[in-house]
């Protein structure tokens, strides 16, 4: 990483293209210095930003993983039916900062339901 010697600012890779030769340099965003990165013997290697995917993340519990019944248990009253057990398992609906929000599935009837922490 190699900084700006007029503004300061970190200097971004850039190819340029010079009569039939691409090189690679190093260019300021702020002040448009520019600086040649290697000589043309070495072909230099520039990072890829990898951006990461967030639909890969969620996690779906469904009707087949119900019927596994892995999920822990939980007393408390279903507002539907009235039963007194079921599933439990949390999310984290908002904010890092916030805490998660807790999920219920009934065990007799099936109705989810949630709680605000």
């Amino acid at each position: 990483m190699e900084f700006c010697p007029k503004c300061g600012s970190r200097l971004v890779p850039k190819k340029e293209k010079t009569n039939k030769k691409t090189s690679l340099i190093f260019a300021c965003p702020k002040c448009g210095y520019k600086k040649q990165a290697l000589s043309n013997k070495v072909t230099p290697k520039v990072a890829k930003v990898m951006q990461p995917n967030p639909q890969k993340l969620v996690a779906v519990i469904g009707k087949e993983e119900q019927k596994l019944r892995t999920l822990p248990t939980v007393r408390i009253e279903c507002p539907k039916c009235g039963n007194n057990l079921a599933y439990a398992w949390q999310v984290q609906t908002r904010g890092a900062d916030e805490s998660s929000t807790q999920f219920f599935r009934c065990t007799k009837c099936g109705y989810t339901f949630r709680e605000y922490s």
